[in-house]
C-alpha cells in the first residue's frame, strides 16, 4: 500500500492556532471543506463545459469568533510567522489589497459575505489545511469554501449552496485575480461520499456518479513536487485563447463549438488548439461517466490517457514531470488510466488502478521518477468524501 498521509486533524490545528494568535478560544462556528481531484474534464469549466471531480478526504478547516468592530483577522496555522497573519477593515477593503498573496483567497469570501450581513461585524478566523498548496488539488477552493461556510454561519447570512460556491468563485476572480471556473468551489460544496460529481458548468447541474467499489478500483494521487502558480499568467492566457476562439466563431463559449466550426474559423494556432482540446474533452467526460456506469474501468482509463495527451499537446499545460508520472503508471500492470489533474504546470496526477496494483505502482513511481528527474514524488490513495459542513472545534469531531 502507498504511504497514505497521517490524519493531521486540521480543525484541531486551526483551533490551537486561534488560541495562540488571539489569546482566547474560538467560540463561533467551525467549518471544513474538502480539496478535490478531477477525474477528467480539465480547462472545460470556464468554457461552460463538463467536468467530473471528486471531493477528497484532505480538507481545510476554519474556526471563528465574532468581533465587535468591522475588522477581519485571519491566522494561517500552516504558514510561518509573521507572514501567517493578516488584518483588514472589511468596511473599507479594496479587492486588490492583498493580490498575489494567500490573504487574497481568505479575505475575498469574507468581504463579499460581510456586504451581505445585517450585523456588519467582523471576525477572528484561524485556518489549517492538509490539502498541499500548488498541487492541483484545489487548496485555494477548499480554503475559500471553508472560510465562507464558517463566516456565513457566524454572521447568519442565509445563502444557498450553489450561490455560496459562486460567491467563492467571484472572490477568487476579484481578490486573487485568478479567472477560475466554478468546478473547485462546486466540488468543495457538493462533495458526496463514494461518488464523483458530473457537473455542467453552464447551468450548475450536478449528477452524482457512483465510483467503483474499493474491491474493484482505487484512486491514487501522485504529487510531482512541482508547484504551480495559476495567477502567474499562463492560466489567464489559456482562458483568453478560449474566449478569443469562441468570439471568432460567434459563440457564447466553447461549449457550443464543434470540430467543423473550428476547422472553418479564422483562429490563431493557440486558439485552434485550445478549442480543439475543449471540444474533445467535453466528449471524453461523457464517455468516462458512461464507462463508470457500465463498470468498464479499462474504457474509463483510456479516456484518462487521451485527456492527458490533449492537455500536453494541444492545451500545453503539462510539464515533463507530470508526463513522466503518467508514462510510468501506463507501464504498470493493473493500471487502467492516468492523467494530470488540476490546472497544470506542475501539481499532481490521478491514476485509476486495481487495488492489487497499488504497491507496485507506488514503487515504480518512486524509483523511476527519482531516476528521471532527481527528485521525490509522493503517492497516496484518496477516497470520495462529503462536501463543506459545520463541525465542532474539538478532536473528536474533526474530519480525518
Amino acid at each position: 500500500m502507498p504511504p497514505v498521509p497521517e490524519p493531521t486533524r486540521p480543525i484541531v490545528r486551526a483551533a490551537t492556532a486561534f488560541r495562540a494568535a488571539f489569546g482566547h478560544p474560538a467560540d463561533g462556528p467551525a467549518a471544513v471543506a474538502p480539496g478535490r481531484i478531477n477525474l477528467i474534464g480539465e480547462h472545460t469549466d470556464y468554457n461552460d463545459g463538463l467536468v467530473l471531480p471528486v471531493a477528497i478526504q484532505l480538507c481545510c478547516a476554519a474556526v471563528t469568533s465574532r468581533r465587535a468592530d468591522s475588522r477581519l483577522r485571519i491566522v494561517a496555522a500552516d504558514l510561518v510567522a509573521p507572514g501567517n497573519v493578516f488584518e483588514c477593515d472589511l468596511a473599507a477593503l479594496h479587492p486588490t489589497s492583498f493580490r498575489a498573496t494567500w490573504a487574497a483567497y481568505a479575505a475575498g469570501p469574507g468581504a463579499l459575505l460581510f456586504a451581505m450581513s445585517h450585523a456588519r461585524t467582523g471576525a477572528d478566523v484561524a485556518i489549517a489545511s492538509d490539502v498541499p498548496m500548488g498541487s492541483g488539488l484545489s487548496s485555494s477552493g477548499a480554503m475559500e469554501v471553508a472560510i465562507a461556510t464558517a463566516l456565513a454561519a457566524l454572521w447568519k447570512v442565509h445563502i444557498a449552496p450553489l450561490d455560496l460556491a459562486r460567491l467563492c468563485q467571484r472572490a477568487e476572480h476579484e481578490f486573487a485575480g485568478v479567472p477560475c471556473g466554478l468546478m473547485d468551489q462546486l466540488a468543495a460544496v457538493f462533495g458526496r461520499e463514494g461518488h464523483a460529481l458530473l457537473m455542467d458548468c453552464r447551468d450548475g447541474t450536478i449528477v452524482p456518479i457512483p465510483l467503483p467499489t474499493s474491491e474493484t478500483a482505487t484512486l491514487v494521487v501522485t504529487n510531482s513536487g512541482v508547484r504551480h502558480a495559476l495567477a502567474s499568467g499562463e492560466y489567464a492566457r489559456r482562458r483568453a485563447a478560449c474566449e478569443g476562439a469562441a468570439g471568432a466563431m460567434g459563440l457564447r463559449s466553447l461549449r457550443d463549438a464543434s470540430t467543423s466550426a473550428i476547422a472553418g474559423a479564422r483562429l490563431t494556432p493557440q486558439e485552434r488548439d485550445c478549442a480543439a482540446h475543449v471540444v474533445a474533452e467535453n466528449a471524453r467526460v461523457g464517455s468516462f461517466a458512461a464507462a463508470l456506469r457500465a463498470g468498464d474501468r479499462a474504457g474509463a482509463g483510456a479516456q484518462m490517457y487521451a485527456s492527458h495527451a490533449s492537455l500536453r499537446d494541444l492545451f500545453r499545460v503539462s510539464c515533463p514531470e507530470l508526463d513522466t508520472l503518467v508514462e510510468i503508471a501506463h507501464k504498470v500492470p493493473g493500471v487502467y488510466g492516468s492523467r494530470m489533474t488540476g490546472g497544470g504546470f506542475g501539481g499532481c496526477t490521478i491514476t485509476l488502478c486495481h487495488p492489487g496494483a497499488v504497491s507496485s505502482l507506488t514503487l515504480a513511481l518512486r524509483e523511476e521518477y527519482r531516476a528521471a528527474h532527481g527528485r521525490e514524488c509522493s503517492a497516496f490513495v484518496v477516497r470520495a468524501c462529503a462536501g463543506a459542513r459545520i463541525v465542532q472545534a474539538d478532536a473528536d469531531s474533526c474530519i480525518t
